[in-house]
């Protein structure tokens, strides 16, 4: 079964590929300054995997940009929950 990108990934993706785009660096190129596999920055770009707060920190300090960029107009809406991760639900 394809993994359906969370809204969090997708804006996420969206703002590093955006980044990377406008610094005419390619994904292979940030993968190397990031010391991460380009496989990785790849899935992180088009949503389907969500970087660690680690791993964001330093795309973030590859591409000179500050690490709330990639954080800014996120909402907890865009995360998806599933019944067992114990969190207690409205209702």
């Amino acid at each position: 079964m394809p993994r359906v990108p969370s809204p969090a990934a997708a804006h996420i993706g969206d703002r590093i590929r955006s980044t990377r785009e406008s610094s005419t660096m390619t994904q292979d190129q940030l993968a190397v300054r990031a010391d991460i596999d380009s496989s990785n920055v790849r899935a992180y770009e088009s949503g389907r995997a969500m970087p660690s707060i680690h791993t964001l920190l330093r795309i973030a300090t590859a591409m000179h940009t500050p690490l709330d960029y990639f954080l800014t107009g996120l909402t907890l809406e865009m995360f998806p929950v599933t019944a067992s991760d114990g969190r207690r639900r409205a209702g």
